[in-house]
């Protein structure tokens, strides 16, 4: 019997819909037979016996380093044997470029790699390869869709590690609905993660992405692998950020960041340094913030642009952090200092492209307005960090000692931040001023 499925999040109904239940999108319903139920389980039965969890034994698997640390730092540590690794991100942003360069850095130290290309020909491949300098002999491509064929070249050709490119380009035979569909995603998928436990072989798959930035199929796949990374980055910046959203084997959040050039991708190992280094001294609006993704501490500049609006409803907009909370900053600001910014337009902006969402923002956020309000600029030797409330108050943030680490290692000089945190962290070389309420941090910094 035939089933309508969502294109967009996997939704399945007996009927037709104009508008998706599950995520909200229109016409996004296409009908599709029922799949058969795949001949490969997805988990082998092993029908054992309830054991206490004290008498567990765990055998401690070695990780694989790609060889690429970014990379290996957003995995946890390097490859998990047996793992399932899925990575979306917009077209051309380096997908591609990054696990083939992975699975060259992998084969040189493992042995066999298969790169499979349902994309690309061979030649096409080669001439990516060539570009950013791969050669090993030991890195197989295959330009295949159909995924029997590929199992049984799995199985005679017995690569440690293999690289989908992409999964909504492979189907599978014994489905009739065309790949890239929902039930080809999930079937080939679930195959794929059978594949990956029963041989011990760690899987990296690509998957398309929705223009909403979610990955394209059904949103169950991020369930069914084991990691779920994302390429962020824009078009016309040449940094990305590889950020770990999922990870059964490590910390999520996690981020790698890299560099686009000639040659392909390049790690940034110093990435605080790159995203200030064109940074203007004595500019309002500018303040740089200590944020904290993953586990590592990177500084990056705020910019806030404050001007009348030319229209009658004034115009807010917020590029890298999260357009809601600087519109409830902006109130906070009129309800507890007396800042009419109802006649101005607001635009807020990270720059270098990164994404950040932490609370800890809050306050650089509110820095950097006001700064750019007045027309009178912040200490460019200063550094902040802090939540702030509905009720004006800064509260306390984790990760000080991290954070005043990074300010002091590229030469800030001072840093304000909450009360709460004052104790928890010190530099001998950064001058730490504590402050509880906004008001006491712009009196702080002489913009009221």
């Amino acid at each position: 019997m035939a089933k309508f499925y969502c294109q967009e999040c996997g939704y399945e109904s007996l009927k037709w819909f104009g508008r998706c239940p599950g995520c909200g999108q229109w016409n996004t319903f296409v009908e599709e037979p029922s799949p058969p139920p795949s001949k490969y389980p997805t988990f082998r039965m092993t029908h054992q016996l309830p054991q206490p969890l004290s008498e567990v034994q765990i055998s401690e698997s070695p990780r694989s380093k790609t060889g690429i640390e970014e990379f290996d730092r957003v995995l946890g540590g390097g490859v998990v044997p047996g793992s399932l690794i899925l990575i979306g991100g917009d077209p051309g942003i380096g997908k591609s470029t990054l696990l083939l360069t992975a699975a060259d850095r992998l084969s040189k130290a493992l042995g066999v790699v298969l790169y499979l290309s349902g994309e690309e020909s061979n030649e096409q491949t080669k001439l990516r390869a060539e570009r950013i300098g791969i050669s090993s002999k030991e890195l197989y491509i295959l330009n295949e869709t159909n995924l029997d064929y590929v199992n049984s070249q799995v199985e005679s050709l017995r690569p440690r590690a293999l690289v989908i490119d992409s999964i909504q380009t492979i189907y599978a035979p014994q489905i009739s609905s065309s790949p890239g569909s929902v039930g080809q995603v999930r079937e080939c998928t679930a195959q794929l993660l059978y594949l990956a436990k029963q041989e011990s072989l760690p899987i990296f798959i690509i998957g398309h992405v929705t223009k909403e930035g979610a990955i394209a199929g059904p949103r169950t796949l991020e369930h069914i692998v084991d990691t779920v990374l994302y390429f962020e980055g824009e078009g016309h910046h040449p940094y990305r950020i590889l950020r770990a959203v999922k990870n059964r084997f490590g910390p999520t959040n996690e981020i790698g960041v890299f560099a686009m050039h000639d040659e392909g991708l390049v790690e940034v190992a110093n990435p605080s340094s790159c995203f200030l280094q064109e940074r203007p001294e004595e500019a309002p609006g500018s303040v740089v913030i200590p944020s904290i993704e993953g586990t590592r501490p990177i500084l990056v500049e705020l910019q806030s642009l404050v001007t009348p609006t030319s229209f009658g409803i004034a115009r807010r907009e917020a590029l890298g952090v999260d357009y809601n909370r600087v519109v409830l900053l902006l109130a906070v600001l009129e309800k507890r200092v007396g800042l009419h910014l109802g006649s101005q337009d607001v635009f807020v902006n990270v720059v270098g492209g990164v994404k950040l969402f932490e609370p800890a923002l809050d306050l650089g956020i509110i820095l950097s307005v006001v700064s750019s309000f007045r027309d009178k600029p912040i200490d460019p030797g200063l550094v902040c960090f802090g939540e702030v409330g509905l009720t004006g108050e800064i509260r306390g943030v984790l990760y000080t000692q991290e954070r005043l680490r990074e300010a002091a290692k590229l030469g800030f000089k001072k840093c304000l931040m909450p009360k709460h945190n004052a104790g928890k962290g010190k530099i001998d070389s950064l001058q730490i001023v504590t402050t509880g309420s906004i008001k006491e941090a712009l009196e702080e910094v002489g913009l009221i």
